[in-house]
């Protein structure tokens, strides 16, 4: 029987919340070049003078705050996700799980795969929105690997699903769970951030990304690889979804680093202009992640509710994420026998 090696992407987790295991998954994260995109020198002087003797033990609290019995959220969901999706495709598939970071490493998924004798790879990098520091530096690992094996069998991506009916459906019916007993006053969708300057290198024109207030209204040919635009097209599907008018929810960017300018509107100054509104109880979704991870338990359900209540503020709620929900598993399959049965 042909079998299909399906390998699920997602960013990475240090092996443990202690500061030496921290530093080690920053230093391989933060040593892409797609994810600092700086001229090499400048990039190694601010992660080793920097970065590196001071961000680990900070990060690591982080960590030890989410951290459970059974380890990282983000590897504890990307499992049960594995285990259900190879479970939902049934045969035909081997499904496993890698991190673009850390482990379970990009190799050691794919040499498990090539020990079960797949005959073609497919492969998912767990993204909705499409960008470069994510998407294509989780494919580039890929390929690497399979060339480093010589295997020649065809590849398949799945391409950026932020607006996928089986995505949005997921995350919808999650979200309308967990809004219909809090009622909201507002609803916030916050997405993890990118450097300015990494959207408009996605800009193929030159002449549209964060040119305008309105570039961002429409996704067209001319931003079709715009993270930001994606994001929009992301939220404008979820609010329609949760029958949520203009007034009734916004969007930002979450989890920004150092000085150069990051895309807006930036979630924590978000946050005071809605309590400034008189909004009292708000309900965040992250739609650009699919795991509950630190940017959702800890930077916006502790540090974000702690500014939220000192803002004058009721209640702030995050909207758990897809995580292994039936739903979710259900569109991922979806995805995969969608881009399976699609010419290469």
């Amino acid at each position: 029987m042909n079998r299909t090696g399906v390998l699920l992407v997602n960013l990475g987790t240090p092996a443990s919340p202690s500061p030496r295991n921290v530093r080690r998954y920053l230093r391989e994260f933060l040593s892409d070049p797609l994810v600092i995109d700086i001229p090499a020198l400048p990039r190694w002087l601010l992660l080793n003078l920097i970065i590196l003797p001071f961000r680990p033990r900070k990060s690591a609290a982080a960590y030890a705050k989410i951290w459970t019995a059974a380890g990282s959220p983000l590897l504890v969901h990307g499992e049960a996700l594995r285990n259900a999706v190879a479970s939902e495709l049934g045969a035909g598939y081997e499904v496993e799980l890698a991190m673009r970071y850390g482990e379970p490493s990009v190799r050691g998924a794919v040499e498990r795969l090539m020990a079960r004798g797949v005959s073609r790879w497919l492969v998912l990098p767990l993204f909705p929105q499409y960008s470069a520091a994510a998407t294509q530096s989780a494919t580039d690992a890929v390929r690497r690997e399979l060339a480093r094996v010589s295997n020649t069998a065809p590849v398949m991506i799945v391409d950026a699903f932020h607006d996928d009916p089986g995505f949005i459906a997921a995350f919808a019916e999650i979200a309308r769970r967990s809004l219909e007993d809090f009622h909201p006053e507002h609803v916030l969708f916050s997405y993890h951030g990118l450097p300015e300057r990494q959207v408009r290198n996605a800009d193929e024109s030159g002449v549209h990304c964060l040119v305008s207030d309105e570039c961002c209204d429409v996704l067209a040919d001319i931003n079709r690889n715009c993270y930001r635009a994606q994001c929009f097209a992301t939220t404008r599907a979820l609010a329609s979804a949760l029958d949520l008018g203009p007034d009734d929810h916004s969007l930002a960017f979450q989890s920004r680093l150092g000085r150069t300018p990051w895309i807006r509107p930036y979630t924590d100054e978000v946050l005071p202009e809605l309590a400034k509104r008189g909004v009292k109880r708000l309900a965040v979704v992250c739609p650009a992640f699919v795991a509950d991870c630190l940017e959702t338990l800890e930077e916006i359900a502790m540090r974000g509710s702690e500014q939220w209540r000192e803002l004058g503020g009721g209640e702030l709620r995050l909207v758990p994420s897809l995580n292994a929900e039936p739903a979710w598993v259900r569109a991922v399959a979806a995805l995969i026998r969608t881009r399976a049965a699609a010419p290469l």
